[in-house]
Formats: structure tokens, sequence, C-alpha cells
């Protein structure tokens, strides 16, 4: 496996890179509150970095979301290309690639999915619509469609104006614009299928929905490596610039050690999702190194964040500071699409499955 990018991904991500250092700044991440930087998400439409997923792939992404991850950027971004871009592309009917691809492409509409299916009581009924809860879906506030998996996890998109549908805000550990879904007879449309009949045949269905909750993980898993090192990297500033006792705080051994040990846990999540990425781009069986890569972002990421918080010692306290984002988020994306013991159950399921296979086989 060759995990060195493409010039294709190494250029959409330089230029990310800069637009979320220039925009994503303390001021500008304080005076959006909860909300989302409707500046910066129209300059990474202008700049083409939501189209530029289709030809990146899901290593692209990650690589991408790293980026937006390193400065906490509260934009849509995850969401819309997790969601949205690759879901439509990879599965989606022609007629939906046309409608919605372009749209998602100049910011028109905005993408987010009420992931996982488990603990969600969304029915479909035989005529296509949708009933059910969605207590906390990311950037719902933001969206303009939202893909539903329903009980029996055939997606569906929703359009968030359409009758029937039900959006409030409601606050998660990180900022990202959540909102609760709520759907009473709501027209849907199935995905890779043209009308909105749920008997109708089509690629969409269970392999469908694993695939994309698969692709989620792994971008979210990009975006945790992101901010990990994002709070390292203010860690070590300040830890290099505070003195006590007449010299820098990171010369002192335990100060050292923590450091190391939170570089270590983020380079563990970011290889780890870019093993995944390359694999699903390649085609190739990545189940149990997706739940893994999640697995590594959900315990790992965790561990990095309280680390940064930590090594800024009193500073970390304040809630006011650039490092209490990176915490926030950190801590969301520990648990958002499953935490580490649901994961490592599923990566148990998943190699014992597989041993079954190469049994029968």
């Amino acid at each position: 496996m060759d995990f060195h990018p493409t010039e294709e991904q190494a250029a959409a991500a330089g230029l990310a890179a800069r637009i979320f250092r220039d925009l994503a700044t303390h001021e500008r991440l304080a005076a959006a509150g909860t909300g989302s930087d409707a500046e910066l998400w129209k300059a990474l439409v202008s700049a083409g970095l939501i189209t530029a997923v289709e030809e990146t792939g899901l290593l692209g992404l990650v690589l991408l979301l790293e980026e937006q991850g390193r400065t906490t950027a509260q934009v849509p971004y995850a969401a819309t290309c997790a969601y949205g871009v690759l879901p439509v592309a990879a599965h989606g009917s022609p007629a939906q690639r046309a409608a919605l691809l372009p749209a998602l492409g100049s910011g028109e509409a905005v993408a987010t999915g009420a992931f996982p299916a488990r603990g969600r009581r969304i029915t479909a009924a035989p005529d296509g619509r949708l009933t059910g809860t969605a207590p906390a879906v990311p950037w719902l506030r933001d969206a303009t469609h939202v893909l539903v998996p329903d009980a029996d996890r055939a997606l569906w998109l929703v359009r968030t104006d359409a009758p029937g549908v039900l959006t409030e805000p409601v606050e998660t550990t990180a900022p990202w614009s959540a909102g609760r879904l709520t759907l009473t007879g709501a027209p849907a449309e199935r995905l890779g299928v043209l009308g909105p009949a749920a008997g109708a045949t089509g690629p969409a269905g269970r392999g469908a929905y694993e695939q994309v909750l698969a692709g989620a993980r792994t971008a979210f898993a990009g975006l945790q490596a992101g901010v990990c090192a994002g709070s390292l990297a203010r860690a070590v500033e300040y830890t290099s610039t505070r003195e006590q006792f007449g010299r820098p705080l990171s010369t002192n051994q335990g100060v050292m050690l923590r450091a190391a040990d939170a570089h270590m846990d983020t380079e563990a999540i970011r290889v780890t999702a870019y093993e995944a990425a390359w694999r699903i781009d390649a085609g190739l069986d990545a189940r149990a190194h997706v739940l893994t890569a999640a697995w590594w972002a959900s315990e790992a990421g965790k561990r990095v964040v309280h680390t940064g918080q930590h090594l800024h010692g009193g500073m970390g306290a304040d809630l006011e500071h650039p490092v209490h984002r990176h915490f926030l988020w950190g801590r969301q994306l520990d648990a958002y699409l499953g935490s580490g013991g649901e994961l490592l159950a599923e990566l148990g399921d998943t190699l014992a499955a597989a041993e079954d296979e190469e049994e029968d086989a």
C-alpha cells in the first residue's frame, strides 16, 4: 500500500490548509459561537474543494479533513462530503447524481446524515414516506438534504424543507450546528432508486448503508487526526514558551513524556485512517481496518485532547482558550459513530465472520 498522496490530493490538501489557516482564526470561531462560518464555507466552495472530493477519493477527503480538524473550523465539510458527495457519486441514480452533485459542489445544497442507524426508530411506508426521529444530527441546521437510513438500513434522501420534516436546534459537546430531526410521513427518495417505492430494486440497501457508514467512520477518523494534531501543536507551543523555575515547561521530563505519548497516539489515528481510506478507494475489504481506525480515533483521540488541555495547566481550564475547542471536538468524535467498547465488539464480530468465511472457502 502507498499512503503518499497523489499530486491532486496534495494540491487540494495544501489549498485547504491555507484557507482554514487564514479564515478559521480564534476570533472568527469565537464569534461564530455554535453556528457555522458562512464566509469560510463560501471560500471552500469557491476553491472547488467540495467537488474535488469526487476526484481525490476517500483518502483525499481524509487529508482535507485533517486540515479542518487542525483548526476546528466550523463548517459542514465532513458531513456534506461523507453523507452527500461520496454516497451520491457511488450509489445515486443518474438523475440523483445530475441533480445533487452540482448543487453540493456549488454550495447551493448542504448534506448531512442521520447515522448510525442503531437507536433510530425511522420506518418507511410503501409509498416512501418516512416516520421517526433522529435526536442529534450534526450540521442539521445548515443542511438542505439529509441521508436517512430506515429500520431496514435502506438509504433515503430527505429535503429539510419538505412537508412532514421538523428540525429543531440541539446543543452537542462540539459546536456542530446540530439538530433534532423529526419525520412525520415525510416524502423521501431512495438513494439509487428511481421513484420512492421502498420495494424497488437498486444498489441502495444494507450494502450501501455499510459502505456509507464505513466511509463516514474513516472520514471522521481523519478529522480526529487533525483535531489531535492541532491540540498537540498548541500544547507544544505553550510549554515551549511558558517558563517555570527559570526554564520552559517543555524541558520537564513529565511534560515531554505526555507530549510524546500524545504524538504517538495522533500518528496511530492518522495511519489507520489512511490505511482504511486507501483500501476502500482500492476496492479492497476494509471492514476490520475501518473499525480499527475508528477505535483509535475514539480511544486515542480522547487521550490526546485531554493531554493537550492538561499541558496548558490552568489555562487549559479556560473555556475561552483555543485548546478547549479541540477538547470539545475530540470528545464529540470519541463517541459520534461508535464508542471504543462498541467498536471493539463490532471488530470482534467482523474478525469472527471473516474467519468463518475463510473456513467455508
